[in-house]
């Protein structure tokens, strides 16, 4: 049976049953809750710490009424975290790396941003279609372009988080596959190519937390015009 490089994001499955419902739930497990005593541990700590920081830094330019939204993208970010760095283990399936996920979760946020500046303040967020001082003849145009432009923003957003992890994984594969394979005639080679492997799984690291953080942070910037 000859595999593929691809087949390393197909779905697992066993009796018939999809794998992708315990990768996503799996993370929250890893997310520890608040206990009830009074003084906490210092990794309980440490993670109220980062949390209150992201999102503070997170809401910082956001108007008073969109900081609602603080817990939903608190909770967005450390379940797109959790999942990309997820599937950087060894026998593990990576969920984001599917496209179908990712615009399950871009549509939904970005239609619910788009709403609420309909029906907060419709007349700022119409008047996004139309830059201030366009002329008269190029009124058509722009607005035809800034609509276009509006509805490709939740595909942008899922095209983003696949295309980045599907090509690090697929350059982590490639790599240690050469590494594998020149073991045993050309030791250097595959000594040079498992360093190179080691330095490109540390950065596939940074992608999997930089990518879920964009993911958030233009999230927050399209509730910020709309808010």
């Amino acid at each position: 049976m000859m595999l593929s490089f691809f087949d390393q994001f197909a779905i697992p499955q066993i009796l018939g049953i999809p794998l992708i419902l315990i990768a996503i739930i799996t993370p929250t497990l890893l997310i520890l809750s608040p206990s009830k005593r009074l003084i906490q541990n210092r990794l309980s700590t440490l993670q109220m710490w980062l949390s209150k920081t992201f999102t503070k830094q997170l809401m910082l330019p956001i108007n008073l009424p969109g900081h609602k939204w603080a817990s939903i993208l608190l909770a967005l970010t450390l379940l797109l975290i959790s999942l990309n760095l997820l599937g950087l283990l060894p026998y593990t399936f990576t969920p984001t790396t599917q496209l179908s996920m990712n615009m399950a979760l871009a549509v939904p946020m970005w239609l619910a941003t788009v709403l609420i500046g309909m029906r907060n303040q419709p007349t700022i967020s119409l008047g996004h279609l139309l830059p201030e001082g366009t002329p008269t003849p190029l009124i058509p145009i722009l607005i035809i372009i800034e609509t276009i432009s509006l509805f490709i923003r939740p595909l942008a957003l899922g095209v983003r988080l696949t295309a980045n992890l599907t090509a690090g994984h697929l350059l982590i594969q490639l790599i240690s596959t050469a590494a594998f394979v020149l073991m045993p005639s050309m030791a250097l080679t595959a000594s040079m190519a498992f360093i190179v492997l080691m330095l490109l799984t540390g950065l596939e690291v940074a992608v999997a937390m930089i990518q879920a953080y964009v993911f958030v942070l233009l999230l927050s910037l399209y509730l910020q015009e709309n808010v």
